[in-house]
């Protein structure tokens, strides 16, 4: 009988069929089953809390809530919470500006010949070691303006530390006499001051009231004709409608209310040509047009003899 040979399954074979998996089981790691997310939460709640609230459905829980707020917020302002807060953050601010080196160290003044370091110190309002951002400017030259002699002001930051003050003073341009005593006025006819009027005793002298307001055109007039300024002691402007000169003699010269230029020019002439000064006149009227009037002292006392009159004259 001719032998029957198996054949052997080959390593190969074997190797699949050992490890082929059985039916039902699949290849590769098995997770585990997610959890379902919840549906719940804080958050979510709240937010479904305030949408509930603040539903149109309930309009009266709304504006309950509205009007608790509003009152809380009157509460707080009324009560200064809030400046305060604001003042404390200013000041904290300031001090942290202050180490910096910014505190103001020096103040440089330039312009001012009348108005006194002091005076300029007090109207700025500037302790040493202040923020020199903390300094309002236009609040420091509004006072500044406020002194008698300052016209104008000019205040600029010089960084870190300095503040430069430039002052531009005004230029009396006449003494004007009121009932209260002699005071400096500008060209314009604004007061300047009414002390230390003494070293300013070679200014126009005015008396009576609008005199400053009127008088410049009137004393550059007179100033062009020497022989009449050279004598005139004042000016008095007459009942708020012409002037009078007041001579150095005494002798006061009337003159009309328009058209003087004309008079003044003819008392020039009469003081050089004719040395009517030197008589004994009291008082030259120069009001009517022709002839002109000319009185004498009674006394017959010279006019040059006779002490000079500031008082009033009609």
């Amino acid at each position: 009988m001719r032998p029957v040979s198996k054949e052997r399954p080959s390593e190969r074979t074997r190797g699949r069929s050992s490890r082929s998996p059985a039916r039902g089981i699949t290849r590769g790691r098995q997770e585990a089953p997610r959890r379902a997310k919840r549906s719940g939460g804080f958050w979510p709640m709240v937010g479904s809390f305030f949408a509930s609230v603040f539903s149109p459905r309930h309009p009266m829980v709304l504006l309950t809530i509205v009007v608790v707020m509003l009152a809380v917020a009157a509460a707080i302002i009324t009560g200064g919470a809030i400046p305060r807060t604001i003042h404390k953050t200013d000041v904290a601010a300031t001090t942290l500006v202050d180490h910096a080196g910014f505190g103001v160290a020096q103040v440089h003044l330039s312009g001012n010949a009348r108005t006194k370091p002091d005076e300029i110190m007090g109207g700025l309002g500037i302790k040493a070691g202040q923020s020199i951002f903390a300094i309002n400017l236009r609040t420091a030259r509004a006072r500044l303006l406020t002194l008698p002699w300052v016209a104008d002001a000019e205040i600029h930051r010089r960084y870190p530390d300095d503040i430069s003050v430039q002052i531009v003073e005004r230029v009396p341009y006449a003494r004007w006499q009121t009932p209260n005593g002699v005071v400096l006025v500008e060209r314009k006819g604004r007061v300047i001051t009414g002390d230390d009027t003494n070293e300013f005793g070679k200014l126009p002298l005015l008396i009576g009231g609008g005199a400053p307001e009127h008088a410049d055109g009137f004393i550059e007039a007179v100033a062009h004709h020497r022989a009449v300024a050279a004598r005139v002691k004042a000016y008095q402007y007459q009942s708020g409608r012409r002037w009078n000169l007041l001579l150095d003699n005494g002798v006061v010269v009337k003159l009309p209310e328009t058209g003087w230029d004309v008079q003044i020019r003819e008392l020039d002439r009469y003081i050089v040509e004719d040395g009517i000064l030197e008589t004994n006149i009291r008082e030259i009227d120069l009001r009517p047009t022709s002839p002109y009037f000319f009185v004498v002292n009674r006394d017959g006392t010279p006019a040059k003899e006779k002490k000079p009159e500031t008082g009033s004259a009609i």
